[in-house]
């Protein structure tokens, strides 16, 4: 048994059970869920106002060879500094000191290896916005890091909890035969192809299909990528990225007993109410190992490519990205 795992958990339920609101402490204020999630916690007429938790306390960050983090940070420090009373701090050692949880939100996925060491270290329970990270290595480095210091942490998207694949996930299809997903795959240089924005729709077609993935194969052109994995018996999993035109997103089950497609979209609620079920519980909705996974399938997808659509094992790419210890 991890003791003081076990004693974090217990603090955190006793503020539950008090009915006193967890701390929560921002890293990274250049992606506008900071601000839409910290309206959802922190106001009570919200429509969709989830309890149990505050935003307090941010630090900044920003990435200053990012276009769209470096210019987007002081708008959303403003907004939160006016209409909901978050303080800033200087550091992340500072910010860790001042709360009980941590949302890693920064959007560039490159900085979160770094930033999230202070929190385990001041074993603060965690969220980590997606992407989880901005390579394989980084994201097997996290994996690691949490799985030794058992500290509480999840990371997600939006689409894993959005009411509409709760929805679907109930209909009684038969034994689930294989599944398509699609949505927007903006590309940003800095990121693998998928990372960035395919990252959306990649979580969902874990959501639906779980872990078991074996080998991608990618067909890619300017302005779609088809990604097809092969999971265990034989079951297949289609991921098709759109960058132009039109950019819905939709999941497609295939069973043997029936099709269903996914109704609608969502929105950030459902998500934040999972993160405060997680800091109160310490149970993680979604498992770092699943997490891992999907930034190997994106891996995979990526090597394809480069091999001209040839299949490509997650083992390989993990091996690869896994330093010799």
């Amino acid at each position: 048994m991890n003791f003081p795992r076990v004693l974090l958990v217990l603090t955190l339920a006793s503020f539950t059970a008090i009915g006193a609101d967890l701390r929560v402490g921002l890293i990274g204020l250049d992606t506008s869920h900071v601000v839409a999630f910290t309206e959802l916690l922190n106001t009570s007429t919200h429509a969709k106002h989830v309890k149990g938790a505050r935003v307090v306390a941010a630090f900044k960050g920003g990435s200053p060879d990012l276009p769209s983090s470096w210019n987007r940070v002081e708008g959303y420090t403003k907004d939160l500094e006016s209409r909901f009373q978050v303080r800033m701090v200087e550091s992340i050692d500072a910010l860790c000191s001042q709360v009980d949880a941590v949302f890693l939100m920064s959007v560039d996925g490159r900085p979160h290896l770094e930033q999230l060491r202070p929190v385990l270290k001041a074993r603060k329970p965690v969220f980590i916005d997606k992407p989880l990270a901005g390579s394989l290595k980084d994201a097997v480095e996290i994996h690691r890091l949490v799985k030794e210091s058992g500290v509480p942490c999840f990371s997600s998207s939006s689409y894993r909890f959005y009411e509409s694949m709760r929805d679907l996930k109930a209909i009684e299809i038969g034994k689930l035969q294989a599944a398509i997903s699609y949505g927007p795959a903006e590309k940003e240089p800095h990121h693998p192809d998928l990372y960035w924005y395919g990252v959306h729709a990649t979580e969902a077609l874990f959501t639906v299909m779980g872990q078991g993935c074996q080998s991608v194969s990618r067909t890619a052109t300017d302005a779609t990528d088809v990604v097809v994995g092969v999971w265990k018996e034989g079951r297949t999993g289609t991921l098709m990225g759109l960058r132009t035109g039109a950019t819905p997103h939709k999941v497609i089950l295939f069973g043997s007993k029936a099709v269903a497609e996914q109704k609608g979209s969502g929105d950030y609620a459902p998500l934040v109410q999972e993160i405060v079920k997680f800091l109160q519980t310490g149970k993680a909705p979604v498992s770092m190992d699943e997490t891992l996974e999907m930034f190997a399938f994106m891996e995979a997808a990526d090597e394809s490519k480069r091999q001209a659509g040839a299949p490509v094992t997650l083992k390989s790419v993990l091996e690869k990205a896994t330093p010799a210890r």
